[in-house]
């Protein structure tokens, strides 16, 4: 492919070093390379190479890629998708449950009615809360697609991906998703709350990969965005955006072993969770694990979390944040998180301030070495200290990651980053 002879001649040019990524006569068949990261450690990550033909398949329907998971169990298994599978259903209103009717909803649980004080979890099946939920629950079994251990799943050629699919990588080792173009899920039914927040929030469904007690877990080239579905196209009811996307990656409930490399998070709010809450049962499960690598990856327009974290540790390294309208913050420091942050590029729109790079949820020390804002060296620490006092951070992860192949100069990382990472440029 010409996008892939490319980026390897752009590698050797800037770096003077071949690419890391491994290479077989078949990408289908590609593992992750030695100490490529978390996702390296231990078994490593080898997803389906090992696959006899009889579990090989391509797909180009929903139907055929479910039931290819779906074949075969746990053994090894490599699904190549070709072109863009429409996941959504045929429309929301095909998802509907008898007697569901949004506008009854609206006057049912609006503010004037219904107050802000008290949610909405205690109502009622047959109400219009509960007839969303049972609404809500047939998309939900539409749309999510359940990976088995052992699994490559892997785009052919520059233009395959998925529309509104949910991957669920739960708790199961040992998956590969590769050069796939995902547009976020729209939950057809948002759930109101009026508690959350002052004013209350529409909180949505669906995140296009959940790795939800997964382990072992290799994503690589893919692409993230809300395609045809941004936020600036959603409606308003009680003065809070309708709000019909969760997150593009969330890694959550005791996932381990992640490395995600390459991959393109694009024009999303709310992008990824790595850990997914403070209270105590979540951190029974979390603290000792959610050790996840990022490098090499495009966050563009984005409002924030790229990641927001808790508890693990993660190693991000060699990424390229470029903000736009509505920029929030880049790394979310949540509770007992160690993040090593080191070696990347932020390209910054004026008026943007570099001390909102860091977003302090908890007190958790965290490394912060050798990263470029604007082509300037820069502390990122100090910045955020400097321009936030009242959130101070403080320096130090107690950890050193080992599980690195290569580490390119932060200056270089925008010109090989934007031009190599995402779907269509598997190497």
């Amino acid at each position: 492919m010409a996008a892939a002879v490319g980026c390897t001649a752009l590698v050797l040019a800037v770096t003077g070093a071949a690419s890391a990524q491994p290479r077989s006569a078949d990408p289908a068949r590609q593992v992750l390379a030695a100490k490529d990261g978390w996702g390296s450690y231990g078994t490593g990550t080898t997803g389906g190479a090992r696959a006899d033909a009889a579990h090989v398949y391509t797909v180009t329907t929903w139907d055929a890629f479910k039931a290819a998971l779906a074949d075969g169990g746990t053994a090894p298994k490599i699904i190549k998708v070709k072109g863009t599978i429409d996941a959504d259903g045929p429309s929301c209103s095909s998802f509907a449950v008898p007697g569901y009717d949004f506008d009854t909803y609206l006057k049912t649980y609006a503010p004037e009615t219904w107050g802000r004080t008290k949610n909405l979890d205690g109502e009622p099946d047959n109400s219009p809360e509960g007839l969303r939920r049972a609404s809500q629950a047939k998309q939900d079994a539409y749309i999510k697609a359940f990976v088995p251990a052992n699994t490559t799943i892997v785009g052919i050629g520059k233009d395959a991906g998925f529309k509104g699919a949910s991957l669920q990588i739960k708790s199961v080792d040992n998956v590969i998703v590769r050069n796939l173009a995902f547009e976020s899920p729209l939950d057809c039914f948002p759930q109101w709350d009026p508690t959350d927040t002052a004013d209350g929030n529409w909180n949505s469904e669906y995140d296009s990969a959940d790795i939800y007690g997964g382990t072992h877990v290799w994503m690589d080239h893919n692409t993230f965005t809300d395609g045809d579905h941004p936020d600036s196209t959603l409606p308003y009811y009680y003065g809070r955006i309708y709000e019909q996307h969760d997150g593009e990656m969330d890694i959550v409930k005791g996932a381990d072993y992640v490395t995600a490399s390459w991959n393109v998070f694009e024009n999303h709010d709310k992008t990824i969770l790595v850990g997914n809450s403070d209270s105590a049962s979540t951190a029974a499960v979390d603290r000792g694990h959610l050790k996840v690598t990022f490098h090499h990856n495009l966050f563009a327009n984005l409002v924030e979390r790229a990641p927001r974290v808790r508890f693990g540790q993660v190693d991000s390294y060699n990424n390229h944040f470029v903000a736009g309208d509505g920029y929030g913050y880049s790394y979310g420091i949540g509770k007992e998180s160690q993040l090593v942050a080191e070696h990347n590029a932020f390209t910054l729109p004026d008026g943007a301030a570099a001390g909102t790079i860091l977003k302090r949820w908890n007190d958790s020390p965290l490394t912060a070495d050798d990263n470029y804002v604007n082509g300037r060296l820069t502390d990122l620490i100090a910045v955020h200290n400097a321009q936030v006092p009242s959130e101070i951070l403080q320096s130090g992860a107690g950890w050193t990651p080992a599980l690195r192949t290569r580490v390119d100069p932060p200056q270089a990382v925008p010109g090989l980053v934007d031009h190599c990472a995402g779907a269509g440029h598997l190497r």
